[in-house]
């Protein structure tokens, strides 16, 4: 019985004892206001953090940074196309037209010339230049460009040879150049390139911007009109000739015009009556295109048009005047291209057609700009084709466009 009530004893300290405990651990902790713990909420000290409020650390949950997209490269300008548009836009309908016509310099008055119409070059032949010095013809080419708003192509046909409009007069040049065979003859290629280096820098010293070569033909009969002033009868040999030369003209950055596209031949004289060249269409492309295709590869920027009848193409017109013909060349030889026709004053064209109305039928053909002396009459033409709606306004566009790019790439019009 003793020993039982001994063990109730203890039972009973030990219950008290645990109570205690359980009582100092409770009153360890923090005590929440009766009307919050209705709630559900603790009242949080402003000016304490949350977790030290609640005796625990908060993690904060990591939040995966967007990837920054790179930047964006600005989009490519070109400056040179910009400057033709701007260019293009500031010009009236009348000043576009005038840039097509690429005129026979006027013996009088040229720089007057300038100040009613926009042209957009001069050709100037041996009658320009005899007696002058070299002093007078820059004085008088400077004269010319500061008359003009957009600066002018100044062109000569200076070939070797036959054509010869600077080193015919000996102020300029002791000797008349060679023609391209007599050069070969006397040097082989490395002669013609020599030629062509200096020819560019005498006509560039002087304010000429534009040769009007190398002739392009294949030729190799000595009775052939074009003999002469062709380099060989063999293609391939000539448009090894042509590429040399063309690479020199731009290395010196000078214009060339590669001519007579399609291909003159065995043809006779256009300058004193129409020419119909009856040779089939193979003919051309196995042979006198490959002259043209070698100049365009190498850099040459122009190609003069024959007045030829050319049957393969087009048994009815001129090749100048033949949209069939340009449909060809930009085919062959591409869209940048500036075309040129042979001069419009012909006989092959004026027995064919009016002045007039040849500078309407070029336009529409696809030249770029029109050879002539007759530029007061062509030019209103042509306004006149394009305001009855004959020509479209966009046709004047695209070629005032390719003569701009042509006028950049030599350096007159700063981009």
């Amino acid at each position: 019985m003793k020993k039982c009530c001994v063990m109730i004893a203890l039972a009973l300290v030990c219950a008290f004892a645990l109570a205690g405990c359980a009582g100092s651990m409770l009153s360890g902790a923090p005590s929440l206001p009766a009307e919050e713990t209705s709630a559900g909420t603790a009242d949080v000290d402003a000016g304490t953090p949350v977790e030290e409020n609640l005796g625990f650390t908060v993690i904060p949950a990591s939040v995966e940074e967007p990837e920054e997209e790179p930047p964006q490269e600005p989009e490519e300008t070109d400056p040179a196309a910009d400057k033709i548009e701007q260019l293009l836009g500031d010009m009236t309908l009348e000043e576009r037209v005038a840039q097509m016509f690429f005129v026979g310099c006027p013996s009088s008055g040229a720089a007057e010339v300038l100040s009613q119409y926009a042209l957009g070059g001069y050709i100037l032949f041996a009658s320009n230049l005899s007696g002058l010095t070299a002093d007078d013809v820059r004085t008088m080419l400077d004269g010319f460009q500061e008359r003009a708003e957009i600066p002018l192509l100044i062109g000569v046909d200076e070939e070797g040879g036959t054509v010869v409009r600077v080193s015919s007069n000996p102020n300029l040049r002791d000797a008349r150049f060679l023609s391209p065979r007599d050069l070969y003859a006397e040097g082989g290629m490395e002669r013609v390139v020599e030629d062509a280096h200096e020819k560019s820098q005498l006509l560039l010293s002087l304010g000429i911007n534009v040769n009007l070569a190398p002739v392009c033909d294949v030729t190799a009969g000595e009775s052939d009109f074009m003999y002469a002033r062709s380099f060989s009868g063999d293609a391939e040999a000539v448009s090894e000739y042509v590429s040399r030369v063309v690479e020199v003209m731009c290395e010196e950055n000078i214009g060339s015009v590669l001519k007579h596209f399609p291909g003159y031949g065995n043809c006779a004289d256009t300058h004193v009556g129409m020419v119909v060249d009856h040779r089939a269409a193979d003919d051309f492309y196995v042979s006198d295109f490959l002259p043209f295709t070698a100049g365009v590869q190498n850099g040459a920027s122009a190609v003069m048009v024959c007045h030829n009848i050319v049957e393969a193409f087009d048994t009815e017109m001129p090749a100048s005047l033949s949209p069939a013909v340009h449909e060809i060349l930009r085919k062959t030889l591409g869209g940048d291209v500036v075309v040129l026709t042979d001069d419009l004053d012909m006989d092959s064209i004026t027995d064919y057609t009016d002045g007039a109305s040849a500078a309407v039928q070029a336009v529409l053909a696809g030249n770029d700009m029109l050879l002539t002396s007759d530029y007061a009459a062509q030019i209103h033409a042509v306004l006149n084709a394009v305001q009855n709606g004959t020509i479209p306004e966009e046709r004047i566009n695209e070629s005032v466009r390719r003569i701009l790019a042509w006028k950049i790439s030599l350096g007159l019009i700063a981009v």
